[in-house]
């Protein structure tokens, strides 16, 4: 070959033999004196050889190169392989000696390959086998260079009697056979955890579409399928079914699935999906749960690791064992085994990679590559097997020794090591200086790190390298819920320099609560710190559970997922805890013969209700409701007809008492709509028209509504705002019966609300008691769900022990199957992705056809939900989730008529989804269908699950959290919120029992189930929320000394949960002297920042009595802190621009929802506004996010659903906080800015900027129609709304351009719009002295259109203000304010409402220096821009009699 110049390949079987062979040919070339064959004398190639020679590390390579020969194997270090390629290919070298690795791996062709025996050993079998086919081929492949040759040559030297086969190989083809079987568990598994399989059935479905089962079906015999089976079964489908149970039977084996014979269903268990995330093989997970011990040290935990089946086929060669052995001295922990055992091999191997040692024999060096590619993620299984299995020392060892591996250092060395640029010099001075703790480097100086490793110079460097080691401050907060149930606040604050190129974009750190003994973990969870995050506090909120007997401690661990040694570890002492104090037995529900509806003995009242009997809670306390007036309350499941039970006494109270009044209260609005809704139809049948009302929350009309009402809804916050002023409002006093739904919300937002409406209303009954006013006796009614304290709670509303019933949450009139099912996966994200198909199985298993309720987190995931649900069912059944009855043509057509595309598409397959922000006519159109069973599935997100009120026979929860922007971070739904939606699966009179699943993430499972098992205890919140209360209080005098405020305590339920929880209200003791000593200070805390507030004032008695800002903050129902902000913020200068951003700094506005992602549209939003905002906005707070949906509504810009509803709060919110706004700023005395935060009232109801054309606030005026009537050339120009209504209709028709309808609404708006003509007259003007009081009369009259004056005019209808953008009904409203506009100066102002006409008198002193004043008078709206109207009021002023009574006046004048 080398007479042609061809170059040649020889591959040979071990990488020793590749130096001998080459070593050989040299040999014989040298003897036979044909060496200038392979280089030739004095040429280039010499040259070039020895010159590369230098640079070889390989000695075979080196003794051979220079005469033209080479060898190559993985076994050699990179840069040599590299050579030896490089000159090949460039013709230097002639022959190559090399391991089959070559012709897999390098693509070098040569003209000739030579293939030297074709037997290797293999050491899975321990003898000697045959080369594979593959492997021949792939060499032989070799021959033949592309482009230079027209043919190649192969020479296979082999045994005799292999000779056919190999001639066989290269003519003929050999078919490629599938190798599946051997891995089948693995694959099974992976699917499994995957979701795509969950039967064997779907199994065997899958393993058709392997190219295994094309194999089987072509070749049966090879994959041991008899021809007689084969005839039989001619889809395999038992073959495939024996594979399937196979394989799951050995997967079971192993723990990583369960199966379930009889049924075929397979399920994943947690070392299933840890085996399948960490890509290990079923039979090393199976050895791993069976030797790992909670108290395993290192040495135990490297034996483990190296007996894992991923290292199976490492075996030790002659040539290493004595490297190993020299090895084994110098690592750092003891191996057990001899040397020679691979096991040792493994052990030596991965300590030398972490300990960096250099290894002479290549040979090892590949293994080591691969020992360590796999240790890491071996060790991270360990570790999450070890968290699963509740093992602290076991899970801390392991993720240690995976940063170890993953940064090649030991614990023991130093921590900075992690960095890249730490000299290695300067880490082994840091490492002999082990007596300075590493928790004590943070306090060191640069000068002081830089003395400490002796470099000066690098002080500095590694200062700053420790501040940006990651470190967490750790604070926690606890307090028992129940004996057994620890709430834990844990507050995490990063202390280290946040570098991104350092930390990435996120680091990852686990929460681990451990015992006592740090033995076992009682809590797991990840904790992500965000690069956006790295300045902020962060708070984690979970739940403990309480050993018993109690332990002296508990120890919070943070521990940081990928740095060694950054732990952080608070310990939580329990001697000084007291838990909470026993809880009674429930009621028990008793056998009793359902009662049928005739009991009622009305026939009035057996026509509300459409079913027969009663159920079995109802019927238990018909008696005490219908028969009695004593109090109840009434805890039961949600879903068990508990509103029922209010109607019983509803009812009582109708037929025994003519003056009755009930008052029904529910926390939330959409319960009291829904109530209101069901109500007014039922009872409104046996009522007079207007006896059954909901309150609007202005206080004004509703004081009428409730003067004639027999049955008032309303929610908590708008009976406050009422019953405030019990005293002086009669109708509140003439109330009889008192409802209040849903108490367990005690513990929740509206809580401290509700709790100060039911103290309110049991100190009104007592007060009529004292009076004797028997006949005006106030019954109180409670319904929550099961309550643990509910003796409590009874107890502090009056309610005897025979009235309370209090049932266990296990007992509803139809039962309820549970199922839970947990999801490991932390990201939320991902998580809910892999809910996908479970929903759909759930849906699928347990839903029979009848109708199901999927609740998600969010409305962006229920329109996901929705879609994925019908992908499934069309992709898998073929089939649509329409009902039974249903015909698809019209419920497509149906479909057709939606606004939302989404919409359409799944309801035509018999899905619905709902969400805040939709359409009415949608919501309607859907709800209608899935009533009428058309639909029988619908998706909803969890924050309407209150307005929603439907029921189905299956509900599904999709995940228990949702995001909450303003702390950033995923919070748990209400536990109200979970029982509420649980107790939809109950359809009465139709199912026999109802099912749930609930979805959540692994660690919440446990928490979960206790909560919805054991009933809830209620805490009360109270008292952090006093200071509102107690303002409304000293403003109605209620409270006027220090002992009235702790005697209104004392009417509180916090006052009696302070005795029985005392760790979770902070109170250390539970005696007399520590209550008493616990109210006080917390009286005199709320009193005190009231006073700092210049709300109420303070006498050294302890007397206590309101000033202005008080009395505005309880008129108004507007948050003490808001008025504090707004008073300090005011000045006699501000503009509206100030005024709307004070505005959006209302506490109101605090707890505005951040959803995720809303950052980001926010900045987008507040781009384009017309007015820049200020430098300090922050798009995390819902403050900015306030400013921006006012700046949108201003500007008339379209937004998302969600920023639609949130901006309807914001609105009904600041319509409520501008009028406090302006009686601050008339306080002070100011005139501009009472004009201007006029000016804004009418900006937020028009959604208006005050500089645009008024013409805009009229319905369908567009920019266009604006341009055309400015340019109108008529004899007046038009300005106003009056003068569209003076054009002739065919110039208007033609500036408009508007259809008919349009038109309407237009003529709508013109004709409401005030036209108020007004005439004052200063009272005595000729008698005015100066410091006087001066009066001015003033007449508003409302001009109405002389065609109306025949008809009847509902004087109603006057004042309803016409504002498409405004979310709710208006009145309009006026300020009629006297000023002097040369001085800035606010002397008089009064708000009226006006129908028709309307008479006021406004005071104001005069001013003190006699002369001629031109005052102004104004008449503002404050729903309409262009309508404001201001006159000049001359007044002259004369001398006064005498100055003595003028310095009295003036004195008067400024306390005035």
């Amino acid at each position: 070959q080398r007479k042609s110049g061809n170059q040649m390949l020889i591959f040979v079987h071990s990488r020793a033999e590749t130096g001998k062979t080459a070593k050989a040919l040299r040999d014989i070339a040298m003897e036979r004196d044909e060496l200038s064959l392979f280089v030739r004398e004095g040429g280039a190639t010499q040259e070039i050889l020895r010159e590369e020679l230098s640079t070889v590390k390989n000695a075979d390579l080196k003794e051979v190169l220079s005469y033209g020969f080479a060898i190559h194997h993985a076994g050699m270090a990179r840069p040599d392989r590299e050579l030896v390629e490089d000159l090949f290919a460039d013709g230097h070298i002639g022959v190559l000696c090399c391991t089959a690795t070559l012709a897999w791996g390098v693509n070098l062709p040569a003209h000739a390959v030579i293939i030297k025996g074709t037997q290797i050993y293999d050491p899975s079998k321990g003898r000697w086998a045959e080369l594979s086919p593959l492997d021949v081929l792939q060499m032989l492949g070799r021959a033949g260079r592309p482009q230079y040759d027209n043919e190649g040559e192969g020479i296979i030297m082999t045994a005799h009697s292999e000779l056919q086969y190999y001639l066989s190989l290269t003519n003929l083809q050999l078919p490629v056979e599938s190798q599946m079987i051997k891995t089948l568990p693995d694959h099974l598994n992976a699917e499994v955890v995957l979701g795509t399989i969950q039967t064997i059935q779907e199994a065997v479905d899958w393993l058709s579409y392997t190219f295994l089962y094309v194999r089987m079906l072509k070749n049966p015999n090879l994959y041991g399928i008899s021809d007689k089976a084969a005839k039989e079964d001619p889809t395999l489908k038992f073959r495939r079914m024996d594979l399937a149970h196979t394989a799951a039977c050995m997967l079971e084996r192993s723990h990583l699935v369960r199966y379930d014979r009889r049924s075929g269903a397979l399920q994943t268990t947690p070392l299933g999906r840890i085996a399948s995330q960490y890509y290990i093989s079923h039979s090393s997970m199976a050895l791993y749960s069976r030797h790992l011990r909670p108290n395993m040290a290192d040495i135990d935990l490297l034996r483990l690791f190296s007996m894992s089946g991923e290292f199976a086929h490492i075996t030790v060669r002659e040539e290493e064992k004595l490297e190993l052995s020299k090895l084994a001295t110098r690592v750092p922990i003891p191996v057990k085994e001899s040397p020679s055992e691979p096991s040792a091999k493994i052990n030596i191997l991965l300590q030398a990679y972490i300990s960096r040692l250099k290894l002479d024999g290549f040979a090892l060096v590949s293994d080591m590559a691969f020992i360590q590619q796999s240790a890491a993620r071996i060790m991270r299984a360990i570790f999450e097997i070890s968290l699963r299995r509740g093992w602290s020392g076991l899970a801390k060892l392991t993720l240690a020794f995976a940063n170890m591996v993953a940064y090649r250092i030991w614990r023991s060395q130093s921590p900075l090591r992690q960095f890249k640029n730490v000299p290695e010099i300067v880490a082994r001075k840091l490492e002999r200086k082990s007596d300075i703790e590493w928790a004590r480097y943070a306090d060191l100086t640069p000068s002081d790190l830089g003395e400490l490793v002796g470099v000066p110079k690098m002080g500095r460097t590694l200062h700053k390298l420790v501040h940006q080691f990651p470190k967490l401050e750790l604070s926690a907060h606890i307090q028992p819920i129940t004996r057994s149930i620890l709430r834990v606040e844990l507050g995490l604050v990063p202390d280290f320099e946040y570098d991104i190129k350092v930390h990435g974009y996120v680091q990852l750190f686990h929460i681990v609560v451990e015992d006592v003994d740090g033995e076992n973990i009682l809590h797991h969870e990840m904790f992500l710190l965000k690069n956006t995050g790295a300045e902020d506090e962060h708070t984690v909120v979970f739940t403990v559970n309480i050993m018993d007997p109690l332990p002296p401690s508990y120890f919070i661990r943070v521990i940081s997922d990928r740095w060694l040694h950054s732990e952080a570890v608070l310990p939580v002492s329990f001697n000084k805890m007291i838990l909470p104090a026993k809880f009674y037995p429930p009621t028990e529900l008793l056998d009793l013969q359902p009662l049928p509806i005739t009991v009622l003995g009305e026939a009035a009242l057996t026509k509300l209700y459409s079913f027969a009997e009663f159920n079995p809670i109802q019927t238990q306390t018909f008696h005490h409701l219908f028969k009695t007036d004593k109090n109840c309350l009434i805890c039961a499941p949600s879903g068990s007809g508990k509103s029922a039970c209010a109607e019983f006494a509803i009812m009582r109270m109708l037929v025994n008492d003519p003056q009755g009044k009930c008052v029904y209260v529910a926390p939330k609005e959409e319960t009291s709509l829904n109530t209101f809704l069901d109500w007014s139809k039922r009872f409104g049948s046996i009522l007079r028209p207007g006896q059954v009302v909901q309150l609007t929350g202005e206080v004004a009309p509703d004081l009428k509504l409730i003067a004639d009402a027999k049955i008032i809804v309303c929610t908590a916050k708008q009976w406050d705002a009422i019953s405030r002023r019990w005293r002086q409002r009669k109708a509140v006093q003439a109330v009889t019966l008192f409802v209040v739904d849903d108490m367990h919300f005690l513990g929740g937002d509206a809580g401290p609300t509700m709790e100060v409406i039911i103290s309110r209303m049991r100190f009104i009954s007592t007060q009529k008691q004292q009076k004797g006013d028997a006949a005006q006796q106030l019954r109180m009614i409670g319904l929550s769900a099961s309550l643990a304290n509910a003796r409590e709670v009874g107890e502090w509303m009056g309610v005897a022990s025979k009235g309370l019933f209090n049932f266990s949450p296990k007992v509803r009139p139809i039962p309820l199957e549970i199922y839970f099912h947990s999801f490991d996966q932390s990201n939320f994200a991902s998580r809910l992705m892999a809910m996908g198909k479970p929903v759909y199985n759930a849906v699928m298993r347990h839903s029979e056809g009848k109708p199901s309720i999927v609740f998600v987190p969010s409305r962006r995931q229920a329109q996901l939900t929705a879609i994925d649900l019908m992908t499934y069912y069309q992709s898998i059944e073929g089939e649509t989730f329409l009902g039974k009855e249903a015909i698809p043509e019209e419920v497509a057509k149906i479909a057709g008529n939606l606004r939302e595309p989404a919409l359409q598409q799944v309801t035509s397959s018999g899905i619905g989804f709902l969400h805040d922000g939709m359409v009415e006519s949608d919501w309607d159109q859907i709800m209608d269908l899935y009533q009428k069973g058309s639909l029988t599935v619908l998706v909803c997100p969890v924050d309407i699950c209150w307005k929603v009120k439907i029921v189905s026979h299956l509900v599904v929860i999709m995940g228990t959290e949702t995001f909450d922007g303003r702390e950033r971070r995923y919070v748990d739904y209400p536990i109200a919120d979970l029982l509420h939606m649980m107790g939809m699966a109950s359809r009465q009179g139709i199912d026999t029992c109802g099912k749930c699943v609930i979805m959540c993430h692994t660690p919440k499972k446990e928490h979960l189930k206790k909560l919805l098992y054991d009933p809830l205890p209620i805490e009360s919140h109270i008292d952090h929320y006093l200071h509102d209360h107690f303002n409304s209080e000293i403003v109605t005098k209620t409270i006027s000394c220090m002992q009235d405020a702790v005697d209104y305590i004392t009417w509180t339920l916090l006052y009696r949960r302070l005795s029985k929880n005392p760790n979770y209200y902070n109170l250390q003791g539970t005696s007399n002297v520590h209550l008493s000593e616990h109210i006080s200070e917390m009286v005199e805390t709320v009193l005190g920042d009231l006073e700092a507030s210049k709300c109420c004032q303070l006498t050294d008695d302890g007397d206590v009595s309101p000033l202005n800002l008080g009395m505005i903050a309880a008129y108004y129902y507007v948050q003490y802190e808001t008025l504090e902000l707004i008073a300090a913020s005011l000045t006699a200068k501000t503009k509206v621009r100030g005024i709307l951003e004070i505005l959006s700094h209302a506490s109101e506005f605090g707890i505005l929802p951040i959803r995720q992602g809303e950052e980001k549209a926010l900045k987008i939003l507040a781009r384009n506004l017309p007015q820049k905002l200020p430098e300090s906005a922050q798009f995390q707070d819902p403050r900015t996010k306030a400013l921006v949906l006012l700046h949108c509504h201003f500007s008339r810009k379209a937004l998302s659903t969600d920023l639609r509803t949130d901006q309807k709060r914001v609105l009904c919110d600041s319509i409520n906080l501008i009028p406090a706004i302006v009686d601050v700023i008339s306080s002070n005395g100011w005139l501009k800015p009472a004009l201007a935060a006029m000016e804004l009232s009418q900006m937020v109801v028009q959604g208006l900027w005050n500089k645009d054309n008024v013409l805009m606030q009229i319905p369908h005026f567009t920019k266009e129609i604006v341009d055309r009537c400015e340019s109108y050339e008529g004899e007046d120009p038009i300005e106003s709304v009056f003068d569209i209504l003076t054009l002739d209709d065919d110039v208007r028709n033609d500036l408009l351009r508007l259809p008919d309808e349009k038109m309407a609404d237009v003529a709508v708006f013109c004709n409401n719009y005030p036209n108020v003509e007004v005439s004052f007259e200063v009272q005595d003007s000729d008698d005015i002295t100066a410091s006087d009081p001066v009066q001015i009369s003033v007449k508003l009259e409302r001009e109405v259109d002389d065609e109306d004056e025949d008809e009847e005019i509902d004087e109603t209808e006057f004042g309803k203000v016409a504002a498409p953008l405004f979310p709710k009904e208006k009145r309009e409203g006026w300020w009629i304010v006297v000023g002097d506009t040369k001085t800035n100066s606010l002397l008089s102002l009064k708000r009226v409402t006006l129908q028709r006409t309307q008479k006021i008198m406004l005071e104001f002193m005069a001013p003190e220096e006699p002369g001629d004043y031109n005052l102004t008078l104004f008449c503002m709206s404050d729903s309409y821009l262009g309508c404001d109207q201001e006159y000049s009021v001359p007044i002259s002023v004369a001398v006064g009699e005498s100055d003595d009574d003028d310095d009295d006046d003036s004195s008067g004048d400024e306390s005035d």
